[in-house]
C-alpha cells in the first residue's frame, strides 16, 4: 500500500522540456536493477551525474533551491517511450509525488498511481502560467489539493480532472491489490451465486485449479 494523498505543499522543479522519455528517465543501463529502494540515485542519472558518478552542478535536479522537491512541472509527453516499471520507481524514490504536464506516456501515466504518485493532466495554456511563476523563482512552492482537484501557485488556481477510482485510491493510499481485497464480500457473493447456477462448470474450474 501507498502512503495516502490529500494535499501537498512542496517546491516544485520546473522542468522546461517536452518529450521527456523513460529512457532520460532511467537510463537503459539500469533498467534490469531489481525494483526497490535506491532507486532515487538512477532517476535522470546522466544529467545529475558526470563521469565519476560527480554531481552534475548544472542540472536543475542539484540546485540547492530544488532539494527536497516533491513536485515535478514539465512540458507535454512526460514519460513516452517504453514501458519500464523502473522509470515511476525512481521518481517515486527521489521523493517527487505529484507530476504535472499537460500530458504523459500512457502506459508511465497508468503506472503512477500504481505506486501512489499523481500525475496531472493540466491544460498547456495552465501550465505556461505554472512556468512563468516557477522559473524565475528557485525554490517557489505549489499547492496540489486531490480533493478540490485544484493547484494553487501564488494567486493562481487551476482545476484539473482524475479518474474516481484513481482518486479514491490515491486517497486512501490503496494498490490494486488493496482494493480488492475491500471486496471480499462482493466477490463471496459471487462466487457463491455462480457455484449455485453452474455447479458443473464450478466442478471443472476447481478440479482444473489443483
Amino acid at each position: 500500500m501507498a502512503e495516502p494523498f490529500t494535499q501537498l505543499t512542496a517546491v516544485a522543479i520546473p522542468l522546461d522540456e517536452t518529450n521527456v522519455d523513460t529512457d532520460q528517465l532511467v537510463p537503459a543501463r539500469f533498467s534490469k536493477l531489481p525494483i526497490g529502494p535506491g532507486h532515487e540515485r538512477v532517476l535522470f542519472h546522466d544529467r545529475r551525474f558526470l563521469a565519476g558518478d560527480r554531481p552534475n552542478p548544472d542540472s536543475i535536479f542539484n540546485r540547492p533551491a530544488y532539494q527536497g522537491a516533491k513536485i515535478l512541472v514539465a512540458r507535454r509527453n512526460f514519460g513516452i517511450g517504453s514501458s519500464r516499471e523502473s522509470a515511476v520507481m525512481s521518481v517515486w524514490s527521489f521523493g517527487l509525488r505529484a507530476l504535472i504536464a499537460p500530458s504523459f506516456g500512457d502506459i508511465f501515466f497508468n503506472n503512477c498511481f500504481k505506486r501512489g504518485l499523481l500525475p496531472i493532466r493540466l491544460a498547456e495554456s495552465d501550465v505556461d502560467k505554472l512556468f512563468t511563476h516557477l522559473l524565475p523563482r528557485p525554490g517557489a512552492t505549489v499547492t496540489v489539493d486531490l480533493p478540490a482537484q485544484t493547484i494553487t501557485a501564488a494567486a493562481m488556481t487551476f482545476g484539473f480532472d482524475i479518474g474516481g477510482v484513481q482518486k479514491m485510491c490515491l486517497l486512501k493510499g490503496l494498490d490494486e491489490v488493496a482494493v480488492t481485497d475491500t471486496h471480499q464480500e462482493e466477490i463471496a457473493a459471487f462466487e457463491a451465486a455462480y457455484d449455485a447456477d453452474f455447479p458443473w462448470l464450478a466442478t471443472q474450474l476447481r478440479a482444473g485449479a489443483r
